[in-house]
This record gives structure tokens, sequence and C-alpha cells, in this order.
């Protein structure tokens, strides 16, 4: 299984990274399945801002 092979060449010798280590383990274990949040997306459909848009990104490609 891939997960047994994450905890094979971990080597802690800071107490403050164990600690950081333990709670990143709990926080996983206490809410596994946490999705991601998708970010939102608008669509332009006007012209002009299409073109603006473009004249800026041409802009700054042609430094």
């Amino acid at each position: 299984m891939a997960t047994s092979s994450i905890f094979h060449n971990v080597i802690i010798t800071d107490s403050q990274k164990a600690d950081a280590f333990i709670s990143a383990i709990e926080a996983s274990i206490a809410d596994p399945y946490k999705a991601s949040e998708k970010p939102t997306t608008k669509v332009e459909s006007d012209p002009n801002k299409i073109s603006h848009i473009i004249d800026l990104w041409k802009k700054e490609t042609v430094k």
C-alpha cells in the first residue's frame, strides 16, 4: 500500500518539527476527506473587455 511508504524514510531530530508532524497526522485523521475549494471562474463574453485583456497580456509578454 502506498501510504505505508510515507513513514519509511522519515527522520525527525527537532522536537518542534516532531510536534508539527504529529499535529498534521492528527488533523488528517480528524478530517481525511477534506475537499479543496475550486476557484471560481468567469467567462468573459464582452469583445471590448476581451480585447483589453489581450492587449494587457501582449504588453506583459513583450518585456
